[in-house]
């Protein structure tokens, strides 16, 4: 075996990835995705079976959510 053709050996080896070598991006999104999906599910569900109220009450709910949310993010 040459020098080379160690070379080309130690290139293709580094190429392969682990479960320890994913983004950690990718883990905290999961997450949330996960929780939105299920949330909006859980509002579909409520559209289903209250009708209209089902569908407008949990946004209402949602407001000082969201107000304190764009406050938390105005504030850095």
């Amino acid at each position: 075996m040459t020098a080379l053709d160690t070379g080309i050996a130690s290139k293709t080896e580094d190429n392969h990835t682990t479960s320890a070598d994913k983004d950690a991006d990718i883990a905290v999104a999961g997450p949330i995705l996960l929780t939105v999906i299920v949330l909006v599910a859980a509002w579909a569900a409520s559209f289903v079976m209250w009708g209209v109220p089902g569908l407008y009450i949990p946004a209402v709910a949602m407001v000082p959510v969201m107000m304190a949310v764009l406050i938390w993010i105005s504030r850095g």
